[in-house]
């Protein structure tokens, strides 16, 4: 299942699908995330370790077992953000967690207030063959923070995993005018061309958005199609 930040339930949408004891469950968990993120404002204590676990980490773990598998990214997602989760937290629950877990994390770090200090785990996501956690590592964190090259390339792992790119967050605001992305999209047409394999759809997609400022368009004020062969030159008078 691939999992985008839109799919995501509101506490509202929740509570009215869990039954009565996940619910309960539920309160209990974010009560908690509540009270770590209030203490974690106050000033650390000497003592305290910043690698120790909050006892709302073990619930994120838990959540599947107690809310359903089908809810367990949003239940997750809201604890997390009721944390307040640190980078800490968010690498410890990624580092630690299942593939499940990392998926959560990666769908909510556009949510939490962590800067581009979370950029490794969305390249360490990238660079898995686990198409959830690619199509996650998409979303709008890497939109708002992945630089243009590395933002090439996942855009690639996409179309190389067969993850469809409507996973890829601001798509067509990154992808246009990208006269470098074009070229490598290129050049990925044709190695798939010359191997006798077809050109995904989406590579067609992508590429009309890369050249969607500079490209010839076709009927309709559409861009032309990247795969179609060069319209021979117009006839000059001499001709």
């Amino acid at each position: 299942m691939l999992t985008s930040p839109n799919s995501l339930k509101s506490r509202k949408e929740l509570d009215a699908e869990l039954g009565g004891a996940a619910r309960a469950w539920l309160d209990e968990a974010l009560a908690e995330a509540a009270h770590d993120a209030a203490a974690a404002s106050d000033a650390p204590r000497p003592e305290a370790s910043p690698y120790a676990s909050p006892p709302w980490e073990l619930r994120f773990a838990a959540a599947g077992r107690h809310c359903g598998q089908e809810n367990a990214d949003s239940v997750r997602s809201l604890l997390l953000v009721e944390a307040r989760a640190s980078l800490p937290s968010v690498t410890r629950l990624y580092e630690q967690g299942t593939a499940a877990e990392r998926r959560a994390v990666l769908l909510t770090l556009h949510l939490l207030d962590l800067g581009d200090t979370a950029l490794p785990l969305i390249e360490d996501a990238l660079r898995a063959n686990d198409t959830r956690l690619v199509a996650a590592a998409v979303g709008p964190y890497a939109a708002e923070h992945l630089h243009a090259h590395a933002w090439r390339h996942a855009v690639l792992k996409c179309l190389f995993t067969e993850v469809p790119v409507t996973a890829v967050a601001r798509l067509d605001d990154r992808a246009r005018g990208d006269a470098e992305l074009a070229r490598m999209l290129d050049d990925f047409a044709a190695e798939r061309t010359a191997a006798g394999r077809p050109v995904p759809e989406d590579l067609r997609t992508v590429l009309g958005h890369a050249r969607a400022l500079t490209a010839p368009t076709g009927e309709g004020g559409h861009p032309a199609d990247p795969t179609a062969a060069p319209a021979a030159p117009a006839p000059t008078e001499e001709s």
